[in-house]
């Protein structure tokens, strides 16, 4: 379906009456087919990462602010439904393995998800109407990033936690039958909670995996402020304090992007899945390495120097502070530093979760091959577009070989195949569940948009 809003409206309304029509019969039968296939990465995803400790101490300090019966995906535990949203983004999330929007530069599913399956379920929804709302958050949220132009993470801000909130409460607000003005007043709310700071990459903080479980809870409670009739500013996008003009202080940006071609151009189908556990600017360094160790056949040893050239915008984020990113202190540090990722490549030859273990972390030859990188700025790489890679080796046989990838791995224009989704869901999953579990979640997931009650979706998906 399309806008059809009346002439004078703000950004927000405009998304607020689009949402609050929308059925699943306005999305294309291939939205609702990769929308599944979305959820199961996220939800292998999320059981992967309660092999690490950083659930436990979220589920450890969000119980202690109360209790309830809403399930978790992957564990046992149960909460209230806004903090098992919380702990579910930051499951989805914790790795840094899931999906992201390229051009928004958003990881969409983070918080769309976890919020819609809480809405879902505390409303007795169907699942039916649960992928449709997920749909919704994930197209508000890309849109919002979108918007950005590249730009939050240039001044520090995170665009999963900004723009994720936006998706969460529309998902929300579509799965508790709010109407078109409520919906609008819900993202004026949410505005004011619409945050995330970049300051975990000087010392490897936790922050940055709690951001969409965050944006997921406060996009619940806007939801809900709305619908009892709490008001928000309606220009929260375009206004003179709006989103871009507070968080971008004047950098470029495009607030019409919120709305354009809602319901008519689909941006779930540009949502990347990650072939690696790493962060999205460095998979095109990853797949270079690798690409220019099998085609010439080389050894760490036969590396005498690399560089690597990198759009300055992502080069703030993977190659800064440059101690943290030369000399990873642990696995999130190393999930963030492009010459890590290109060295361990190098030397051996695949990145994998294995890859970010400690011994892993700790081998000396592999640290010594890391201090090898050197970093310059592309001229000529894609970036918001894509996320450019360029490596050139120097040899020490004297040779110097390299590898541009202009376009990565993941993006829609090189997407991966369901299957392969699928594939990486089995591993993700299988390092943590046995075989009856992977399947048992696996039917539920792809399942997706009947008429099952949500409640037994969010019970088969639990630990």
């Amino acid at each position: 379906m399309s806008i059809d809003s009346p002439p004078r409206t703000s950004l927000a309304a405009a998304v607020g009456h689009f949402v609050a029509g929308a059925g699943p019969a306005d999305v294309p039968d291939e939205v609702l087919e990769r929308a599944r296939y979305l959820v199961l990465d996220a939800v292998g995803l999320a059981f992967a990462s309660t092999a690490y400790s950083f659930p436990t101490t979220a589920r450890d300090a969000l119980a202690r602010l109360g209790s309830g019966e809403h399930p978790v995906l992957g564990m046992p535990d149960r909460l209230s439904p806004r903090d098992a949203a919380t702990l579910n983004g930051v499951l989805v999330h914790g790795m840094d393995f899931d999906d992201t929007h390229i051009p928004a530069v958003t990881h969409v599913s983070a918080a769309a998800l976890p919020a819609a399956i809480s809405a879902a379920t505390t409303a007795g929804a169907t699942t039916r109407d649960l992928l449709l709302a997920y749909v919704l958050g994930v197209e508000v949220s890309a849109r919002v990033g979108l918007g950005g132009a590249g730009g939050f993470h240039d001044v520090g801000f995170h665009p999963t936690a900004v723009a994720g909130a936006f998706g969460a409460t529309v998902a929300a607000g579509k799965l508790w039958g709010l109407d078109a003005a409520a919906i609008t007043a819900a993202q004026g709310v949410v505005g004011s909670m619409s945050a995330g700071l970049l300051e975990f990459l000087e010392d490897g903080s936790w922050t940055k995996r709690l951001h969409p479980g965050w944006a997921a809870s406060s996009g619940l409670t806007a939801a809900a402020f709305a619908d009892e009739g709490w008001s928000g500013p309606a220009a929260v996008y375009e206004g003179r304090f709006g989103l871009y003009a507070t968080h971008l202080q004047q950098r470029e940006s495009d607030p019409s992007a919120v709305a354009d071609g809602l319901g008519e151009r689909w941006e779930l189908m540009r949502t990347a899945v990650k072939p690696y556990p790493i962060c999205h600017f460095i998979h095109a360094f990853a797949d270079a390495a690798l690409a220019l160790r099998t085609e010439h056949g080389l050894a760490a040893d036969d590396v005498r120097s690399i560089r690597c050239a990198i759009h300055p915008v992502p080069g703030k984020v993977v190659c800064e502070p440059a101690a943290n990113k030369w000399a990873p202190r642990d696995e999130y540090d190393a999930k963030f530093s492009l010459p890590y990722v290109v060295a361990t490549a190098l030397r051996r030859g695949r990145f994998g979760l294995e890859e970010l273990a400690d011994d892993a972390l700790g081998d000396p030859a592999t640290l010594e091959l890391t201090r090898r990188v050197e970093v310059v700025e592309d001229h000529e790489g894609a970036f918001p577009r894509a996320y450019s890679g360029y490596v050139e080796l120097e040899l020490a046989d004297g040779r110097r070989v390299s590898r541009r990838e202009q376009v990565n791995r993941g993006h829609d224009e090189r997407p991966l195949t369901n299957d392969e989704i699928a594939a990486k869901y089995a591993q993700s999953i299988g390092t943590v569940a046995d075989a009856a579990t992977a399947d048992r979640v696996r039917t539920a997931v792809l399942s997706l948009g009947d008429d099952t009650p949500a409640r037994e979706f969010a019970e088969a998906c639990r630990g």
